[in-house]
This record gives C-alpha cells, structure tokens and sequence, in this order.
C-alpha cells in the first residue's frame, strides 16, 4: 500500500522576528511610476540604481544595495525621475530585500505592462553575508 507524502509548513526559527516584521512594507504606500508611450518595438532597457537604501523592519538599521531593472517594454516606458524618486521613497520604509524586490517588479508591472521584466536587487554585505535576491515577470 501506497502512503501519501504529507506536506507540512516549513518549520520557521523566529529569533523574534513576526508577522508584522515580514509584512512590513509590502503595502506602504509609494509614488506611483509614471510612463510615456513606447513607439518602438522588440528591444530591452536596463536600469540599475546603485543607491538603494532602506530600513530593516526587525534591526531598524540602514539596508544598502543596488537595483537592477531589466525589462522589454509593450506599449509604456517607466519614466526615469518618476522611477528614481519610486526608489528613493523606499529610503525611509521598513522591508525585508525579499519584499523589496517583488514589490518593485509588482509595481513596474502594473505601472507599464512589460512583455517580461525582471528585477534583481544585489545587497551589500551584513554580518559577513551578501544577498542576491531576484523577482521576474512573467514568473516560471
């Protein structure tokens, strides 16, 4: 006789991290991204911002990294000062990376409907580690 795999939430150490740590962020408000009509078609834009900046939910100490844009765009572009200050907005928000970068591929998507985008936010080192965190659209 057959058993059946039973799946189990993932077992999760907290170190006094909660719930409103992991959720911090996610549904801040931020400025909306403006676009302007794309007139051409069939090619790709990358935008990497190597300022990025924001606060750690649980530590409240300052995140560092880069942001990586990689898009084709359909019918809009991102405007770029409308997209510069979207990122600086985060320089005061608590989030985790994890929810940094999907929370910026969501917003360039709904922003301007991208055939594909990809984001991938590289952080600078803490505590001896380097997180290379990365969110694509259409997800696999």
């Amino acid at each position: 006789m057959r058993q059946e795999k039973v799946r189990r939430k993932p077992k999760v150490t907290k170190l006094g991290y909660n719930e409103r740590h992991a959720k911090s962020g996610i549904t801040a408000p931020l400025p909306d991204i403006e676009t302007f009509p794309n007139q051409y078609t069939g090619y790709e834009i990358t935008i990497e911002i190597p300022e990025y900046t924001a606060i750690c939910p649980k530590t409240n100490l300052p995140d560092f990294g880069t942001i990586t844009l990689h898009y084709m765009p359909d019918e809009a572009c991102l405007e770029l000062k409308a997209f510069k200050m979207y990122i600086h907005a985060y320089r005061n928000l608590g989030i985790f990376y994890e929810n940094a970068v999907n929370r910026i591929l969501q917003d360039v998507v709904k922003s301007c409907r991208p055939v594909w985008a990809k984001v991938t936010g590289t952080f600078t080192a803490r505590g001896g580690l380097c997180s290379k965190i990365e969110a694509k659209y259409p997800s696999l």
